[in-house]
């Protein structure tokens, strides 16, 4: 083009598109290898554990202790979330295991926890515990209460870091779904566990699951029954909707 002659609209129109594309072409690269330099919070080689009560245990065998076993699994949440994880990454060596125990509270993983948390040497532990610390108490049947699930699970948590510095911690807020055995007074009580897993969690730099939330989003699209026909147990709708909200937040 002549020196003295001024470009049209068209060509500055082009060239501002040509040096923006060249602008965001570098962005994208950049951003690209940034996240290729950042590694999975579930790295390569990852011994991943599930503990918990029944939500966790969700009838698994307890006869198989190896990993990445179906039977071993159960067939609730804890599988359909490890199965993804395998399928997604078949190279990495993942291997997860499941320890939940139906009924269980806080001191009832503890009292189990060398051999079904330490012994295993997990790089990641999600804990889902408090339905019951709750339920068994309103049935009667424990005396513990609110200040006791905090200070169990603080102490359970500090034992694990301390045993396992590098461990990565998931945790699972408890949840209900008001239909079944679950009325508004548990509900309300409940709240107070499901702040606590929050500031556990905040406190220990874990990896938060908010089942509440994800429950009370999907109770819009189907009745609370379909979700979990108790209020507390999660059929097989429910299992796959916390296998998705665990994968959303750990994976």
């Amino acid at each position: 083009m002549p020196a003295n002659e001024r470009p049209s609209r068209r060509q500055v129109v082009a060239a501002g598109l040509a040096g923006g594309a060249a602008t965001a072409a570098a962005v994208s690269h950049r951003a690209a290898a940034a996240a290729e330099a950042v590694e999975p919070f579930i790295a390569s080689g990852d011994v991943v554990l599930f503990q918990g009560d029944s939500i966790t245990d969700a009838g698994r065998d307890f006869s198989q202790a190896a990993a990445n076993l179906q039977p071993a699994m159960g067939a609730g949440y804890a599988w359909m979330a490890a199965s993804h994880l395998l399928v997604e990454r078949p190279a990495d060596g993942l291997k997860a295991f499941n320890r939940g125990i139906s009924g269980n509270k806080v001191f009832q993983l503890a009292e189990r926890w060398d051999a079904d948390c330490l012994a295993l040497r997990p790089d990641v532990v999600s804990i889902l515990i408090g339905v019951n610390d709750l339920w068994h108490r309103r049935n009667g049947d424990y005396d513990g209460n609110l200040e006791t699930y905090q200070a169990d699970y603080r102490r359970l948590l500090e034992r694990t870091k301390d045993a396992l510095p590098a461990v990565k911690l998931v945790l699972a807020e408890p949840f209900v779904l008001m239909c079944g055995a679950v009325d508004a007074s548990f509900r309300e009580e409940l709240a107070g566990f499901q702040e606590t897993v929050r500031d556990l969690a905040r406190d220990f730099s874990a990896r938060l699951v908010r089942y509440q939330a994800a429950f009370d989003a999907a109770v819009g699209l189907a009745p609370a029954d379909h979700w979990a026909a108790d209020g507390v147990h999660p059929s097989p709708f429910g299992a796959a909707l916390m296998a998705h909200a665990w994968l959303r937040a750990a994976a």
